[in-house]
């Protein structure tokens, strides 16, 4: 069993100190103690770094915390800052529930009545269900003898004996943050680096991604450009790319035989192999042919270029994976305690009721590429024949061909929106839909639907948006907004690995 504890308080760092002291002398001298790890919960600079940048350090302290190996894994929480202001409570309850943190809060109680004592872990309890975090139980020091209790979560009296100590390691989070997702998804993308290429390196975001994946080991990056050119641009922004593969389109290694294969492929279209070579000559194009040729796992392009710069040459030469007859896109919404599916998005503009229920597939393989368990709504003002129309009408058939297709799918449509997501209202609209207020990948009837409400989540609901994720490719192309932040690039190049990862199984 896999127990992972950290131990927080408000303000008594002592207390803290103390009870973290008493654990993990506990657990050193039990038959846990060979397989555990001890930590601080930020070790990458002083408390006035975590102050100045909370956020970075809350980002660094996730992914470092999520790597740990150990099957018992104990962390102190940061018990003093030097700023009064700072929602020192708040950083640490944050990190417990994206670093699959189960929290144990340490409560100075001396001189405390019961009622107050009752009243303060309230407190803290609704604190911690704010900020999604997992509490395992609450120790309180000083105040033996003063007796409370919570149906929710276990008190004990400071020292902690080993029968409580074992009743701590029973607790395990159950949400899943964009801080998690994304710490999770760099990690399963360097447990087997893909090669992704980049044909942008005159981005400088592209640049500063690069050292990021590369110091990272989230994948192998090739980068299409003048090498010197590159590296020397690289070198003047403080940037170490040495890891980088750069090759030039003109490189004669590659750029003749892609040349040639262009023109079989696209013989039909009347091709030429001088007419491919000019094709071949422009870094997006030279980037695909990488892709399709071997020489590259995916591709990550869009930082300059419009979408249709990127998928162009995808639909040309890639095309879509055997069984599948559409590319279509979806967007993973990074809710603050859950992964959500939105598919299509942005590209497919009015989908037939075939094209759909394809849509629907692809997004429910996306979703468990990156280990969500396909629930599929499939969207539309009406909830299964309460209204009529066009649109309903098509989603009915979109999803009984999408049953048809895979019959063991979780599939449920047409439903509303609020029908989709909320329990109450789904089981009031749908009862005994094992979909209807549990989906998570919820499919759209067109473009216009999809992308609104995308960004209506992204913008008011704080969900982060990541994508599109293009679906559906033999081998996958993912495009950029030109907008794109490096944090942006650095996560697609992982998405893109992923699905790489994700397809080479698939293939065997």
């Amino acid at each position: 069993m896999s127990s992972r504890l950290i131990v927080l308080g408000s303000e008594a760092a002592e207390v803290v100190n103390q009870v973290f002291e008493d654990l993990q002398a506990t657990l050193e001298e039990g038959e846990l103690g060979s397989d555990l790890g001890v930590f601080n919960a930020y070790s990458g600079g002083t408390t006035a770094d975590l102050v100045k940048n909370p956020k970075t350090a809350l980002g660094e302290s996730v992914v470092s915390l999520r790597s740990a190996q150990q099957g018992t894994v104990i962390v102190q929480g940061v018990g003093a800052v030097p700023s009064p202001s700072f929602d020192l409570l708040g950083w640490n309850l944050d990190l417990a529930a994206s670093a699959d943190l189960s929290v144990v809060y340490a409560l100075d109680g001396a001189g405390m009545s019961a009622d107050l004592l009752d009243q303060e872990v309230t407190t803290f309890l609704a604190r911690a269900t704010r900020h999604h975090a997992t509490v395992a139980g609450v120790v309180v020091s000083g105040a033996r003898g003063v007796a409370i209790s919570k149906d929710v979560v276990p008190v004990f009296d400071a020292p902690l004996a080993a029968d409580d100590i074992h009743s701590l390691l029973v607790a395990a989070p159950d949400v899943v943050t964009p801080l998690a997702f994304q710490g999770d998804l760099l990690k399963r993308a360097a447990a087997n680096r893909q090669r992704i290429v980049l044909p942008e390196p005159e981005d400088e975001r592209i640049l500063t991604a690069t050292d990021e994946l590369l110091a990272q080991g989230v994948a192998d990056i090739v980068l299409i450009g003048n090498e010197g050119e590159i590296r020397a641009k690289a070198s003047a922004l403080g940037l170490n790319i040495d890891g980088a593969t750069v090759l030039a389109t003109s490189d004669p290694d590659h750029f003749e035989k892609y040349a040639e294969e262009l023109a079989r492929l696209r013989a039909a279209k009347g091709m030429t192999v001088e007419d491919a070579r000019k094709v071949v000559a422009d870094p997006t194009y030279f980037a695909t042919m990488m892709v399709k040729m071997g020489d590259a796992d995916g591709m990550v392009s869009g930082a300059t270029h419009t979408t249709a710069d990127t998928i162009r040459p995808a639909f040309q030469i890639i095309k879509t994976a055997p069984g599948v007859n559409l590319v279509s896109s979806s967007f993973l919404m990074l809710m603050s305690d859950r992964v959500m599916v939105f598919g299509d998005c942005a590209v497919v503009v009015s989908p037939t009721a075939e094209q759909m229920a394809q849509i629907a597939l692809s997004s429910a393989q996306t979703a468990r590429a990156f280990g969500v368990d396909p629930k599929v709504a499939l969207l539309s003002y009406s909830t299964l024949g309460s209204g009529s129309g066009p649109s309903p009408d098509l989603v009915t058939e979109a999803t009984h061909l999408a049953r048809e297709a895979a019959p063991d799918l979780a599939i449920e449509g047409p439903l509303q929106f609020d029908a989709a997501i909320d329990p109450t209202t789904g089981k009031q609209k749908a009862p005994g839909s094992p979909v209807a207020g549990a989906a998570n990948v919820l499919v759209f009837p067109d473009l216009n639907s999809g992308n609104i409400a995308y960004k209506a989540v992204q913008r008011t609901a704080g969900a982060v948006a990541v994508g599109p994720i293009l679906q559906g490719l033999a081998k996958p192309i993912n495009d950029l907004s030109r907008g794109a932040t490096t944090e942006d690039i650095v996560n697609t190049v992982a998405i893109t690995a992923v699905q790489a990862q994700a397809q080479a199984e698939g293939n065997k």
